[in-house]
């Protein structure tokens, strides 16, 4: 009896083997194919973030390839110069107002127009279009008076930009074409600082800057409407 419990102890062993062979040779494949499901999950990542990291550097290259070509134009307008860490064009004593105005002298129109006229032809062309969002005229004012007043003549300030692109005879000399006054109308958006960042002195706060703004990798670029009425830009109310 004894012996016959005995082997039949061993062979109830003997049967259980294959079934807890089988189970360690099913754990072992399940771990391999999670460790390879692993390295093909992070070989893709680490392809995409190299790939994206790629992308990022040729917009870098692009634009600062942009900001060369514009600095260019600031060198031929004495005056004018541009901070490239903040991407904004100053224009110096050629756009200083006179206190609490915003007018600016036939001579400083004709000057702005001009550079602008540049501007647009640097915006045109195949970088400029895949990258230069927009153009924001920016004015400022000295620190007197209260803060609503000269937060309204900053815009006055930044709306007069558009004023000189938009109505040729501001610069009856060198006026934008109607091509160009579409394209401005499209790039140059407005907007007032007041006395948020003032210079040295009361004449260098009361100034003019454009801000250039970029577009981000894969922004869309927004579909701009045809013009009413016949490319009227209407008059400057200012």
């Amino acid at each position: 009896m004894r012996k016959l419990f005995v082997l039949g102890k061993g062979q109830k062993d003997e049967g259980e083997k294959p079934f807890w062979i089988s189970y360690a040779d099913l754990m072992s494949a399940l771990m391999v194919t999670f460790l390879l499901v692993m390295s093909v999950a992070l070989l893709a990542i680490t392809n995409n973030v190299s790939e994206a990291e790629r992308s990022e550097a040729r917009r870098k290259s692009e634009i600062d390839t942009l900001m060369d070509r514009i600095e260019q134009i600031t060198k031929a307008f004495p005056g004018t110069s541009i901070d490239r860490a903040r991407n904004v064009i100053d224009f110096g004593d050629r756009a200083r107002f006179e206190t609490a105005s915003s007018k600016l002298t036939r001579e400083q129109a004709q000057y702005l127009v001009l550079f602008v006229a540049d501007l647009l032809s640097v915006a045109r062309d195949e970088v400029g279009q895949k990258w230069l969002k927009r153009v924001v005229a920016e004015g400022f004012s000295d620190q007197r008076g209260d803060y609503l007043l000269n937060l309204n003549l900053s815009l006055q300030r930044s709306q007069r930009v558009l004023c000189v692109l938009l109505d040729p005879s501001y610069a009856p000399d060198r006026a934008l074409n109607v091509g160009e006054m579409e394209q401005a109308h499209d790039l140059f958006f407005v907007g007032g600082y007041s006395f948020n960042s003032i210079k040295k002195t009361l004449e260098e706060s009361r100034r003019i800057e454009l801000r250039l703004e970029f577009f981000e990798l894969n922004e869309l670029h927004p579909e701009h409407e045809e013009l009413p009425h016949g490319n009227n830009f209407g008059k400057c109310r200012i």
